[in-house]
């Protein structure tokens, strides 16, 4: 049957790639939403859009019976559920077909046999894929956790046995931590997959994350698109991937690559998915888990082969054949993919919310960037905080890496907290750039990362100078001789910029900073009717990109981004005694799990309480040793941004 009309049950970046798919072969699309997306861009570039609920997911996107009755309504052939919400569920496979329209991926059986891990690793280990040692019982008790630990061996990988995208995993070096992680896991589950059942895995020591890309048809034929290196990540979460991997011969991409489509054969697969392993040091590869859907790092494997996995994923659903044999696959060069996230990596990569000011990104040859935002949009705390996927392609790895170092120094995104200045530096880091990859890598060369602040005198000028030129447009001095006050605060510093605006004779302002009381600067600037400014500071130019809001200033030079507020002439009024200790939610959350009582004596760093945000758990610890005084919310609780949590008062 051919598709001529297609519904996205997703949002996001991979709705809007799904959408120009689509849109070249000739079909139509129809957008799904929730009132947090109305004026979102996979709504506007779909030729229809239906809204399916609240904000919450639970009312939107997981809901199933509001996204087939959409699909009625515009009357769709087919679904694609791209990746996410519900890309791996059976139930919303049935329910597709029982309402008469083509699910875009594998049968429900297939992702049934490969949703809980537990029985997929007991399945492909009877067929002769190696696979973790660990266990996945039905005993979830504690005590056995514990007596299966101590046999494995620490340190041990808790992971929820229905999910994915590290969600429900934890790392335990300790048995002292395995119930706070078992819990933790349990909880977050449970939320994201509706199941709290774990299992428990040997946590190998530095591992590289290896998968392979396979797809098969609904005739039995079943080839793989060669493998994807993911092992630079983050609380299991990818951060960097490309194609290919350093690490593979010939030899052991053969093995591979065997073995991922014996995994598809298994269970009869039809259409995209992607075996995942783990490559030890020995080069000895064990079964991780299949994911049964469309992944995030896709894009790369396209880049490499030319081949449009959407395009290839429609025709296979329309019961067409594979178009290509497994010995005419041909991979041309290196692909790289960076993953934009609104989070702050300087702050233990917590979530951000907040509105777009501006999102601009450059375009060229070999270069790709997936998006599902746009400026004027708000980021807000019910989605996964991925925004964008940046990619390069190129002839070699080294010219790979500097094209998408140059993408992500050309894409702008300000006005909320992000990772680009992290992927810059994860990206041109010696190491990166030696190909010496493992999962741990971002731990052990990136444990606590902090911005540079090399650029940040630059963007105080910039923004003192824009500031200014805004307040005295217009309006005549008499005294243009004298040196004018600009105060910003940049973080918890308060800078004061003295300024003498251009004169007779001149065409250069002179700045001194109460930072650097000694130097005086001359800076010449040229602001164009958009974001971007030409700051030319002691005879260097710089181009540099700012947006503003009120008294709050985002400028961003090469991939360093600074945030400023603007302060009145006069002082800010000071906190009122007492106020230290406070502790206030960093994003707008619901309340989990909260861990201490009021009168109870804390230690600095010691857990107080546990939130949930953008489908991550997050905890939140006391600043300072001290006794707490006051909670300000229960259990269940759903809490703004800055909303002030736990009172806790200074030891005398």
């Amino acid at each position: 049957m051919a598709i001529t009309r297609l519904l996205i049950a997703n949002r996001g970046e991979v709705a809007c790639r799904i959408i120009r798919t689509c849109h070249e072969l000739g079909i139509r699309t129809v957008a799904v939403y929730s009132d947090a997306d109305a004026a979102a861009q996979h709504v506007q570039l779909a030729d229809e859009a239906v809204r399916i609920g609240p904000a919450p997911v639970t009312e939107s996107y997981l809901n199933i019976e509001a996204i087939i009755a959409a699909a009625a309504r515009t009357h769709t052939d087919a679904i694609h559920p791209g990746f996410g919400f519900l890309a791996e569920n059976p139930a919303f496979a049935r329910a597709c077909a029982e309402a008469g329209l083509i699910f875009i991926g594998p049968s429900p059986e297939a992702i049934e046999a490969m949703g809980n891990k537990r029985a997929a690793k007991e399945r492909l280990a009877q067929v002769g894929i190696p696979v973790i040692p660990g266990y996945g019982g039905r005993d979830q008790s504690d005590e056995r956790f514990q007596a299966e630990a101590e046999q494995i061996g620490y340190p041990v990988m808790v992971k929820a046995a229905d999910g994915g995208g590290g969600k429900g995993m934890r790392r335990v070096e300790s048995a002292d931590a395995l119930a706070e992680a078992l819990a933790s896991a349990r909880r977050e589950s449970l939320a994201a997959f509706g199941s709290a059942e774990l299992i428990l895995e040997k946590a190998l020591t530095r591992p590289r994350h290896i998968e392979f890309q396979i797809i098969g048809d609904t005739q039995g034929e079943i080839i793989h698109l060669g493998e994807r290196e993911c092992s630079v990540q983050r609380r299991h979460q990818k951060v960097i991937e490309e194609t290919p991997s350093l690490a593979l011969t010939p030899e052991l991409r053969a093995a591979m690559g065997v073995a991922a489509i014996r995994v598809g054969q298994t269970i009869h697969y039809v259409n995209a998915g992607t075996v995942e392993f783990l490559l030890d040091s020995e080069s000895q590869f064990y079964f991780l888990e299949m994911n049964t859907r469309l992944q995030v790092e896709h894009p790369i494997t396209e880049m490499v082969t030319g081949i449009d996995l959407v395009a290839w994923q429609i025709a296979i659903a329309e019961g067409q054949r594979l178009p290509l044999r497994q010995e005419q696959i041909q991979w041309q060069g290196h692909a790289i993919e960076a993953r934009l996230y609104a989070e702050n990596p300087a702050n233990q990569f917590l979530p951000t919310t907040g509105e777009v000011l501006l999102w601009q990104t450059a375009i060229g040859n070999g270069l790709r960037v997936d998006s599902g935002v746009q400026t004027g949009d708000t980021i807000s705390i019910y989605y996964d905080p991925m925004l964008a996927k940046l990619i390069a392609h190129a002839a070699d790895r080294p010219t790979a890496i500097r094209k998408l170092s140059r993408l992500i120094e050309n894409s702008a995104l300000l006005g909320v907290e992000h990772n680009l200045p992290y992927l810059q530096a994860v990206l041109t880091h010696p190491a990166h750039l030696a190909g010496t990859l493992h999962t741990d890598f971002l731990d052990e060369y990136f444990p606590a990362w902090q911005e540079k602040r090399e650029r940040e005198t630059v963007a105080v000028i910039a923004a003192a100078l824009v500031w200014w030129q805004e307040q005295n447009q217009g309006y005549w001095r008499n005294n243009q001789n004298q040196p004018e006050r600009v105060r910003l605060m940049v973080g918890m510093q308060e800078v004061e910029v003295w300024l003498r605006p251009p004169g007779r004779g001149r065409d250069h302002f002179s700045l001194t900073l109460s930072s650097e009381p000694t130097r005086v600067y001359t800076a010449v600037l040229n602001q164009d009717e958009g974001h971007f400014i030409q700051l030319t500071l002691d005879d260097h130019r710089q181009t540099i990109r700012l947006a503003r809001k009120g008294d709050i200033g985002w400028v961003q030079i090469q991939a360093n981004v600074v945030k400023l507020r603007r302060l009145g002439l006069m002082p800010e009024p000071k906190p009122p005694a007492g106020a230290g200790g406070s502790l206030r939610s960093p994003m707008p959350g619901v309340i989990r799990e909260i861990l201490v009582a009021v009168g109870q004596p804390v230690e600095a760093g010691q857990p107080l309480l546990k939130m949930e945000a953008m489908k991550m758990e997050h905890t939140i610890r006391a600043a300072a040793s001290g006794t707490v005084t006051a909670i300000y919310y229960h259990c269940g609780d759903t809490v703004p941004a800055d909303a002030q949590l736990v009172a806790v008062g200074s030891e005398q």
